[in-house]
């Protein structure tokens, strides 16, 4: 029974660090990546449809990202969600493809980025709390209704806490690796 608590912790914990993984992979850092495009949705045909779904995205240059859409009619669509994203990447369209080219970050803008980099992982942390105080409450249910001793619920809360240290340091792990990337020069 309380292994089903550690392994349903476990995997909530995993999925939340799995969004601060796509959230940071988001983040602009100065160096093209076709991941800084990819939440990007263009109306097509009336419908939202994500950028990936419409074209091809390469890296042609360590500093510019290339879309070509697969129907040329929509170049002018997707130029128009780009600026509107708040990326603040401007495209130059050649009216075969377009071409993003991603400027080198200001120090200012460095440190906006560092500052949004912890507080997505202050989120995700939260998140993985929220996680343990569910798992706790679980392990008080338990004892309440005598499935479980009281040293059993002391010794399960304890996993519970280990479990989230591990959690909060790959958090702190991953938040440190990002702010170094956006921190290079």
């Amino acid at each position: 029974m309380l292994n089903e608590v550690f392994e349903d912790a476990k995997d909530r914990m995993h999925k939340a660090i799995g969004t601060l993984e796509k959230e940071f992979k988001r983040l602009r850092t100065g160096r093209a990546s076709v991941s800084l495009v990819d939440g990007i949705r263009v109306e097509y045909y009336g419908t939202p449809t994500p950028l990936n779904q419409l074209a091809t995205l390469t890296v042609p240059e360590p500093r510019t990202i290339m879309i070509q859409p697969w129907d040329q009619s929509c170049i002018a669509e997707v130029e128009k969600a780009i600026m509107k994203s708040e990326l603040g990447l401007i495209p130059v369209n050649d009216g075969k493809v377009i071409r993003v080219p991603v400027p080198p970050l200001t120090e200012e803008r460095r440190r906006e980025l560092v500052k949004l980099v912890k507080k997505m992982a202050e989120e995700a942390k939260v998140a993985v709390r929220n996680i343990r105080r569910d798992a706790n409450e679980i392990i008080k249910d338990l004892k309440k209704e005598k499935e479980i001793s009281e040293d059993e619920q002391f010794k399960a809360q304890e996993e519970v806490q280990k479990i989230t240290d591990d959690f909060i340091k790959k958090i702190d792990e991953l938040s440190a690796a990002k702010e170094k990337e956006i921190l290079e020069i």
